[in-house]
């Protein structure tokens, strides 16, 4: 089974001609934000718990953020669709959108939870580092601390500050 990408635009073509099942493979917080009506949602994380429910002999495009997931995914998104045609968006989201898919957007939904985590340790790494420089060089532990969580987030798959920042309150509203 091979994935092949596609333009946004060939994409919209074949969606809007009904030869086509679009796939959203973003996380739901992302999803919550922005996505295009009618697409199938299954998070890459969950590929191989979910069922398409697509018929052999299918195309099934699968589309992402920016198109680098859905690149890094080709094989087990392929899998994910026996017998069908499997078809990757170039570009991802914005593409599509350039492409004049529609896109449903909920800006009261919460940014993204790896957005968040990205903005939180990139300010805490930034006030460890001027608060050591300016103040006292045993601030220059939190900076240590947070890329240490970093380090153990990607070596075991598992985020603390993830999971703590998706208890906030702003985040509730997506579960």
């Amino acid at each position: 089974m091979t994935a092949t990408p596609i333009s946004a635009r060939e994409a919209a073509g074949l969606i809007a001609s009904g030869e086509a099942v679009l796939v959203d493979i973003r996380e739901a917080d992302e999803r919550a934000r922005s996505h295009i009506p009618g697409s199938a949602h299954v998070p890459a994380s969950r590929l191989g718990a979910a069922a398409l429910g697509v018929a052999p002999g299918s195309t099934v495009i699968f589309h992402c953020q920016s198109g680098s997931r859905t690149a890094q995914n080709a094989g087990a998104l392929a899998a994910a669709a026996p017998g069908c045609r499997v078809l990757l968006v170039e570009g991802g989201l914005p593409a599509l959108r350039a492409a004049g898919m529609p896109v449903a957007e909920d800006k009261r939904a919460p940014m993204p939870i790896m957005r968040q985590v990205q903005i939180t340790a990139g300010s805490l790494v930034l006030l460890g580092a001027v608060l050591g420089a300016l103040v006292d060089p045993r601030f220059h532990a939190l900076s240590a601390f947070v890329g240490a969580g970093l380090v153990f987030a990607g070596i075991m798959g598992l985020c603390p500050m993830a999971n703590f920042l998706a208890l906030m309150p702003w985040n509730r509203r997506t579960a």
